[in-house]
């Protein structure tokens, strides 16, 4: 096997990237290592065009069970299926970060693929991307690289580099900030916080770029030594005339199009579809792609030019203006939980919440991870939310990543499992969308929770930031994008958080980087926003409302000694599933010992006071008002609390001599008891006469 290493020291480990031949037919691969994680990043290239009008990238992160040492699936499927939710968006990462640094005129079919080897201590998504990085940089495919990627974590009082999953584990996160970036400017970001600052978020952007920049020189390095020329690729050129084509029959009505002073695109598509008729009947034989590019790059210099310049928005609002709002709490039915439904301008957002059992939590089985989670946030997207027909059901990537967005956004306010034991689903519906329907689904979200009673910390509210931007120093920074401003501005900026601060970040850019100033400054337009927004929201509903819906299920709890789990439990779960089918309720339990009851109609109730009987110790001096249940020569056994059975001795039954016991107690009989004594095996005496010695008549 041919080698080459080359090692970096990042935050006291060494990374480690080696080129070998094992995957020496694709255009260039690299194994990337650090802290025990180990990945394997491909690049290729297709030799030929495709028929596209865009540009044709696919990444695709893999997770293998052995990277683990687990073999997991079902019983009878044993192989990887669908990637996981955490490679999707690992993938995405990388998708993100990578996307921008290429010519968007190349045609033919570029992919990169990351497979997880092993897993080690940390995340996969930053070495992903720089193992992607890599393999690209020192490839012949045409790439404004290298990129790289840090995580920051707040542990402990200072901000870490790179935290180990213990890290997290043993010290939660007070923010986990994910950051991407060349050249000392930032190319993508995702974070994770507990409403932190403003300025915290801008001090961790700025260690980032530090460790960023220390690995670009080292890449940058390895490219110089052992990078391939550079394919040059030759793209067509529009025909002939097509400039002066648009200049006559569109110029004149182009910039009226564009800036209509009012929400909305029918002006702007009306155009579109008057220059591709134009276009084609001059230009039948060639690619529509010249005419689509040629008017979206028009929009895009004019929307740039006009903003920047006198900070004019196509549908007439002020650079920092948001649009109206709209925020509703219930009101749909009275069977929900808990709904919500929010606007904000032409974005429309639905949601509900459901509160379950803790049983109901979703079971979670990753290479990474495995466990509960009782908190879930669902993302849908249907095409009548844009206007136009479409296919319905499945799940893509856009979906789960701004599903996720908005989950870990929500996720920080969410009160503990002991203080309210529900797991809680909310499921979002963009049904009409003209700019980020994911931070709207914070927003109604937010609305449903406190509409369901769920005590949630603070409401959250999100918004998008654009960014237009000429050079470093000559920009126009745009509160709450829509429709133009997305597709054609340089930046979408999105965070979520409450008065107290912030609790999500993502951004996504179509530049080569922003410097982190200008990301500092997005921050605070970002706050004014959200605190408008959190203003309309709260006068709809101000706090959550004290009780949860009748509808939902009640939850109580109790906590048994863990050496009495296999006691509820019994042999098979059989103790534990007669008490569901005896109480009609779900009876959950945890490992310490935690129990709890989730049913409607007082069937919590009941199976609480079931397995209280079933687990009660039992003290000398109770008193209980007994059934007998069996006699026997030396005494009557009664049935005191549930299945509990104690003796009461024949002496123990009346303050004379008791000859037969039959003479006094039937099988059946109510009878008082006290407890007498119980001895080290649990067996319970109990006495009839020490409790009421008037009880039974002399014959």
């Amino acid at each position: 096997m041919q080698s080459k290493e080359y090692t970096l020291d990042v935050a006291g480990f060494p990374m480690t990237a080696t080129f070998t031949d094992l995957a020496d037919q694709a255009q260039g691969s690299v194994i990337l290592s650090y802290r025990d994680t180990t990945l394997l990043a491909t690049a290729c290239m297709g030799k030929h065009d495709k028929e596209s009008d865009f540009f044709p990238l696919t990444v695709d992160l893999e997770e293998r069970f052995y990277a683990a040492g687990k073999i997991l699936g079902s019983q009878y499927i044993r192989r990887e299926g669908r990637p996981s939710d955490d490679a999707i968006l690992a993938g995405r990462v990388v998708d993100r970060t990578i996307r921008p640094l290429f010519d968007h005129h190349i045609r033919r079919e570029i992919q990169v693929v990351v497979t997880t080897l092993a897993l080690g201590e940390v995340e996969v998504d930053t070495l992903a991307v720089i193992a992607g990085s890599l393999a690209l940089a020192t490839s012949n495919i045409p790439f404004n690289g290298p990129v790289s990627a840090v995580h920051i974590g707040y542990i402990g009082g200072q901000m870490v580099v790179n935290p180990s999953f213990d890290d997290v584990k043993n010290n939660p996160f007070y923010f986990d900030v994910t950051v991407c970036g060349k050249d000392n400017n930032v190319t993508m970001i995702e974070t994770v916080a507990k409403q932190i600052s403003n300025d915290v978020a801008g001090q961790a952007l700025d260690a980032a770029v530090v460790v960023i920049e220390k690995i670009q020189t080292w890449q940058k390095q390895i490219v110089s030594e052992i990078g391939k020329t550079k394919t040059v690729l030759e793209f067509k050129k529009a025909p002939e005339g097509m400039v002066e084509l648009f200049a006559e029959k569109i110029e004149s009505k182009f910039y009226d199009a564009v800036f209509t002073g009012s929400a909305g695109k029918e002006s702007m598509s009306a155009l579109n579809e008057e220059w591709m008729t134009v276009y084609k009947e001059k230009f039948p034989e060639e690619k529509t792609f010249f005419a689509y590019e040629y008017i979206d790059t028009k929009i895009n210099d004019i929307i740039h030019k006009e903003a920047i310049e006198k900070g004019k928005r196509p549908d007439g609002r002020t650079i920092d203006e948001v649009r109206p709002l709209f925020a509703k709490a219930g009101g749909i039915s009275k069977v929900l939980h808990g709904s919500g439904i929010f606007y904000r301008g032409g974005t429309h957002v639905f949601s509900a919440v459901t509160l379950g059992a803790p049983g109901d939590a979703q079971t979670i089985e990753t290479i990474k991870t495995s466990g509960e989670k009782r908190f879930m946030h669902h993302y849908n997207f249907a095409p009548y939310s844009v206007g136009e027909p479409g296919r319905m059901g499945g799940l893509n990537r856009r979906m789960i990543g701004h599903g996720y967005l908005a989950e870990k956004s929500l996720a920080q306010v969410i009160p503990s499992k002991d203080i309210f034991p529900y797991t809680i689903r909310l499921v979002s519906e963009s049904t009409a969308s003209n700019g980020s329907t994911s931070m709207g689904s914070v927003c109604a979200s937010s609305l449903a929770m406190m509409d369901a009673g769920i005590p949630i910390e603070a409401p959250v509210a999100g918004i998008a930031s654009g960014l237009m931007m000429e050079t470093p120093e000559k920009y126009a920074l745009i509160t709450d994008i829509q429709g133009p401003e997305d597709h054609h501005g340089d930046m979408d900026f999105k965070v979520a958080g409450t008065r107290k601060g912030i609790t999500g970040i993502q951004m996504d850019i179509k530049v080569g980087g922003i410097p982190v100033k200008i990301l500092k400054e997005a921050l605070i337009k970002a706050e004014k926003a959200r605190l408008q927004i959190l203003d309309v929201m709260e006068a709809e509903i101000s706090k959550p409302r004290g009780d949860i819906s009748p509808r939902a299920p009640k939850i109580l709890s109790i906590k048994v000694k863990v050496d009495q789990i296999g006691l509820v439990i019994g042999t098979g779960g059989k103790t534990i599933k007669e008490m569901m089918a005896t109480s009609g309720a779900e009876i959950d339990i945890d490992d310490d010992g935690t129990v709890f009851f989730t049913g409607t109609n007082g069937s919590a109730e009941i199976a609480k006071k079931l397995v209280e009987d079933l687990t009660k110790e039992f003290v000398k001096g109770e008193k209980f008002e007994g059934t007998v249940t069996k006699i026997a020569e030396f005494g009557a056994f009664v049935k005191i609390a549930g299945n509990t059975e104690g003796l009461v001795h024949v002496s123990e039954m009346a303050p004379f001599r008791v000859d037969h016991v039959t003479d006094y107690l039937k099988e059946g009989q109510v009878v008082p008891v006290i407890v007498k004594d119980v001895d080290e095996r649990g067996r319970i005496a109990l006495s009839i006469k020490q409790v009421n010695p008037d009880f039974f008549k002399q014959k």
